[in-house]
């Protein structure tokens, strides 16, 4: 096993994920994912053809962002033909997944030379697309582990970790005013760039859309609780509600506590982002400059129905893969799903929050699913190289009960 190293970074700036009322919602998802990969060809100088794959997460792969989204994306950006292209889907994970797969190939010998990342377009195919809700809607696996929509488990959570509705709205506002502050410094202004109508050239959005940097402690206490009706929501013949099936699992928590709203829970957005690897061989023989190289990566299976909790337990694996240990760390970068994620993951690896998510998070920005965790990576990278730090994690939960966790180190 050899390095693997990031050449580049670039993304998409977020906007709105509703139809008609986002810049990008005009835009068909295969053209998002095209001009991205152009954009990174371009800033880098290099010949596609040596690309040796493209790795793209998207977790609604439906309608428009079928086909094998990621091969469409390379027939549309215009790049060689014999460049092959693959889509992949772990939920929420789709891009950082993608990034790692990569990270796998060239370290490996397989590939030298490779684009990841992902693309989601809320605003053309919503949450839950595809139709398979939480399930794929198999009774009998339902009897064996029944899946509550995230939400739900993101209340859950907060209950059992006795995180208050003050607690995850003051996290929100952080968030906010965190993303106003590094948008106000442009200090996103490294990996963006304007995103542009195919047809006329005309500019559709270079700045992110979805941050509310006019967001206050009351505006968020006014929202209500976005759970209550889903967890009163009956699913079987009995009356069993989804909170009855969560507090079955766990009656402890005696009560679901509904505490999270749409100002403390992630955004729906459109996105894309990509990130160029290279194998160390290829870098040498090159003359390239990498900006940082991949330290360790890491996947791990939790609980189901609570589904949220992967992120610590997770970066821990990463962490004793890379011979780290928390304090370690510079910079975190911890998926705001949901507030009271990111809350519990602070907690229980005994984080200092003023490390994490310190340019606002996806509460504030936006969680184009299948883009997001390369975004991350890439904001992380850019936020270590403006402060001179050295190590990131890039971390998020999972639908199912799944987490994945990559840390890099500048170069």
């Amino acid at each position: 096993m050899t390095a693997s190293y990031i050449i580049d970074a670039v993304r998409t700036p977020r906007g709105r994920g509703k139809m008609g009322k986002g810049a990008l919602t005009g835009l068909h998802p295969q053209e998002l994912l095209a001009q991205t990969l152009n954009a990174l060809q371009r800033r880098g100088g290099w010949d596609a053809r040596e690309v040796g794959d493209v790795i793209a997460g998207c977790v609604s792969q439906v309608n428009e962002q079928g086909a094998n989204i990621a091969r469409n994306a390379v027939l549309a950006a215009g790049w060689p033909q014999d460049v092959s292209a693959v889509s992949l889907n772990r939920f929420c994970g789709s891009g950082l997944q993608a990034v790692n797969f990569g990270a796998m190939g060239v370290a490996s010998g397989a590939m030298d030379f490779v684009v990841t990342g992902g693309v989601e377009s809320m605003s053309h195919l919503s949450l839950g697309a595809d139709g398979g809700g939480q399930d794929g809607g198999n009774v009998r696996l339902r009897e064996r582990v029944y899946q509550v929509p995230q939400g739900i488990s993101a209340d859950l959570i907060a209950t059992l970790e006795g995180i208050t509705r003050e607690d995850v709205d003051a996290w929100a506002l952080r968030s906010q005013r965190q993303a106003a502050r590094a948008i106000e410094e442009n200090r996103f202004a490294k990996s963006l760039f304007a995103v542009k109508d195919p047809a006329t050239g005309a500019v559709l959005l270079e700045r992110d859309e979805y941050p509310r940097p006019d967001t206050t402690a009351q505006g968020l206490a006014a929202l209500k609780a976005a759970f209550v009706s889903m967890g009163e929501t009956a699913v079987d013949p009995n009356g069993e509600t989804l909170d009855g099936i969560a507090l079955a699992a766990y009656p402890q928590a005696k009560r679901i506590q509904h505490v999270h709203t749409a100002g403390n829970s992630s955004g729906i957005v459109d996105g894309a982002a990509v990130v160029a690897l290279a194998s160390e061989r290829y870098v040498q023989e090159k003359g390239l400059k990498p900006r940082a190289r991949i330290r360790a990566m890491a996947t791990l299976g939790t609980e189901p129905l609570l589904m949220l909790t992967a992120p610590a337990p997770v970066s821990e694996k990463a962490l004793r893969m890379a011979g780290m240990k928390a304090r370690d760390i510079d910079l975190w970068e911890i998926n705001e799903a949901f507030a009271a994620v990111v809350l519990q993951t602070t907690r229980a690896l005994g984080i200092d929050p003023e490390r994490v998510n310190v340019n606002g998070g996806s509460i504030a920005l936006g969680h184009p699913l299948g883009a997001t965790g390369a975004m991350l990576l890439g904001t992380a990278l850019d936020e270590l190289e403006r402060t001179g730090k050295q190590t990131a994690l890039i971390t998020m939960c999972i639908g199912g009960g799944q987490g994945i966790a990559t840390i890099i180190e500048r170069v």
